[in-house]
């Protein structure tokens, strides 16, 4: 395989930048990178053999800026562009541009992205070319009236979907007529917000569907390949998670008549380069698909398909471009063995999937493969993905490649914010998921029984500790075992414990003359540091407090017996995180809330709304001065691409601190609830 071009232009970042670079460098092209404000130091910027500056972080004014990126290109002296994935990948206008400049836009024509990037003319366009279709109604300009009258025709529960975009940006399943109107609403703001068109259409909604993917090779000449086919049922909120290949559903016949349709759908808009096509599948009826869509590039998951046909769509995808023909034919492909992909995100699945960020504090992984963005030092923001890495293995079987991940996973470590890594891991341990009986509803269904796990009690409490001095006024000071001076070692086992009861820990500070309790209690998901004057009753007999030459002892309870040097606890901005040989178990936040907080009193009613994480306000649904009812929407964030409606507490009268448009940074209060007309 080889290629025309000398210098190529990758108009993207992160982990797919990288990914690319890698490709281009082995073939012996010059790798040129863009970057933002926020990217100066990325990864990909580092690996690449050139970098252009394209401008602030936001990625209207970098990423997303057709002019820019075509300016970086001419300057980097770029033969062509590689869009990767996301931003312009699937710009129509952006490959038209990148044609105008004389430069090769590593995909497909423009008219191809067009048509397949309105969900209503690429059915109509697959129709057309024998490929089945979901029932429903796909006509441009459909108002509200004519889709909640389709609905009734077509049959609920039904699903409303965005006709410019993917990714579950402006879906929504209704089951009942008296939903559709609040609901069309919501989907034509968020289709607007996302790609900048409410156009909607709808289809009949497939009982237990599966989510079944084929990737497909079209060259200049005619030729068109598929190599077989990816399982992508475990997602949420249509956002993919774990991705498989082959899917453990299809048998070989269905595999083949998959295949063939894919590559029929390609052929209906004269299709180039690589490509997928997407389709639904009832777990009931597996020999039954239908078109769901057409994703005008390389996807996210392409890596499974290479780990099991041995085959480099990247390097593909710039032969192609290259003019030259397809160096495979379908009866040499094959599919060998089976490989799984786990998406790693900042995100919290133990405090509702919502988006985290912040420095990453150590990065590695054991995996054989894992193509990723970031690396110790590495900023995440919420300007971009949260898609952090993908943690991708191969093996004979399936049940070997899942036991493969399994450890795989554990042995990847991102310090200084959440991830879902452990849940991960907890979803592919499901029974269900063993067996292969999925459905893109399963995630959802077993996402409510996760539980993060509680890291090593020595572990965390020694960051505890070295977080509670560091909040310390100057000559304030802290013994952490009996008799030793200062120390960070709480899970000696001389001297005295707490009772087998408490799961927390406290401490005594001797401020100049003031004697102050702290008390580190355990919480759903962290714990909470309590400071108060003394006395501070933490259940503890006044016997049991030890002072010696001014230094106030800590007693911990040692509840958890585990090897110490298989853990570490490191602090940074007030959270503690463990990790070791299990990888990352997670962050634990540590904040100060005084005993006479008015946030601790019991009679203390009025309830602040804070957004959970960085964003802007979309919608606000309440006015100043209105009553609400508890669990009532009160404002609604967009973070990561990613949609947050925080309710009302409880009942009362509502303040607002916000309005939409605004952006809003974590733990900002946005509203509060005055509940005393309801206690009175």
């Amino acid at each position: 395989m080889s290629s025309h071009f000398d210098t190529v232009l990758i108009a993207n970042r992160g982990e797919i930048a990288v990914r690319v670079i890698r490709t281009l460098q082995e073939l012996g092209i010059r790798a040129v990178a863009v970057y933002s404000d926020a990217d100066r130091d990325a990864l990909h910027v580092h690996l690449a053999d050139a970098a252009v500056y394209i401008g602030p972080t936001r990625a209207s004014e970098s990423y997303l800026n057709i002019d820019r990126v075509i300016d970086a290109a001419k300057r980097s002296g770029a033969q062509a562009i590689h869009p990767g994935y996301g931003f312009l990948s699937e710009n129509a206008k952006f490959a038209r541009a990148c044609e105008e400049a004389g430069v090769e836009f590593i995909g497909p024509p423009a008219s191809a992205i067009e048509t397949m990037g309105d969900k209503i003319t690429a059915k109509a366009a697959v129709s057309s070319n024998d490929v089945p279709t979901v029932p429903g109604v796909s006509r441009p300009g459909l108002t509200d009236e004519e889709l909640i009258e389709a609905a009734g025709e077509v049959g609920y529960p039904v699903l409303i979907k965005p006709s410019a975009g993917g990714g579950g940006k402006g879906m929504r399943r209704v089951e009942k007529p008296e939903d559709m109107q609040a609901a069309l609403t919501s989907a034509r703001r968020e289709s607007s917000n996302a790609f900048g068109d409410d156009t909607l259409f709808l289809e009949r909604f497939v009982d237990t569907p599966r989510h079944i993917e084929v990737q497909v090779l079209a060259d200049k000449h005619g030729n068109v390949v598929h190599l077989g086919e990816r399982e992508c049922s475990l997602q949420r909120r249509h956002q993919k998670v774990i991705e498989e290949a082959p899917s453990p559903l299809l048998d070989e016949q269905t595999r083949a008549r998959i295949g063939e349709a894919a590559c029929n759908a390609a052929r209906a808009v004269d299709y180039v380069g690589a490509g997928t096509v997407e389709f639904i599948v009832s777990a009931h009826r597996p020999d039954e698909f239908f078109f769901m869509e057409m994703n005008t590039r390389l996807q996210v998951e392409h890596p499974v398909t290479e780990e099991v046909t041995g085959e480099d769509l990247v390097a593909h995808q710039v032969a192609i471009a290259a003019g030259e023909p397809l160096a495979i034919q379908q009866e040499s492909v094959t599919l060998t063995g089976h490989s799984i992909e786990a998406r790693v995100y900042a995100e919290d699945p133990s405090n509702g999937f919502l988006p985290t960020g912040g420095t990453v504090l150590d990065f590695r992984s054991d995996a054989d493969r894992c193509d990723t963005g970031v690396i110790a030092g590495s900023y995440v923001s919420s300007d971009y993905d949260p898609m952090l890495a993908k943690v991708i293995v191969h093996a004979p079987t399936r049940g070997q490649a899942l036991d493969a991940l399994d450890d795989a996973l554990a042995g990847t470590v991102v310090g200084g914010l959440q991830t879902n890594i452990d849940f991960c891991r907890f979803l592919i341990n499901q029974p269900l998921v063993r067996a292969g009986d999925l459905d893109t509803g399963l995630l959802d269904r077993v996402a409510g029984e996760y539980v993060s796990p509680r890291p090593p009690f020595p572990a965390l409490v020694a960051g505890a500790i070295e977080a509670i001095e560091a909040r310390l006024p100057e000559g304030a000071s802290v013994l952490t075992a009996p008799g030793e001076g200062p120390s960070h070692e709480p899970w000696r086992n001389d001297g005295w414990r707490l009772g087998q009861q408490r799961t927390g820990m406290w401490a005594r500070f001797l401020l100049g003359e003031k004697p102050v309790c702290v008390g580190l209690d355990p919480r759903p998901g962290g714990f909470d540091v309590r400071i108060s004057d003394e006395p501070y009753d933490l259940g503890v007999e006044p016997r049991r407090v030890r002072i010696e030459n001014d230094i106030i002892q800590v007693q911990v309870d040692l509840l958890d017996e585990v090897d110490r040097s298989t853990w570490a606890a490191e602090v940074a901005g007030g959270t503690v995180w463990v990790t070791g040989t299990e990888g990352t178990v997670g962050g634990f936040a540590l904040p100060i809330l005084p005993l006479y907080d008015k946030r601790l009193h019991a009679d203390e009613l009025v309830a602040e709304i804070s957004s959970p994480m960085p964003g802007s306000v979309i919608a606000v649904h309440v006015a100043d001065g209105d009553h609400v009812d508890s669990g009532a929407p009160v404002i609604t964030v967009e973070a990561m691409k990613m949609e947050h409606t925080l309710t009302a507490p409880s009942a009362g009268v509502v303040t607002l601190s916000a309005k939409a448009g605004e952006q809003v940074g974590a733990d900002q209060v946005l509203a509060s609830v005055d509940a005393t007309d309801e206690a009175s």
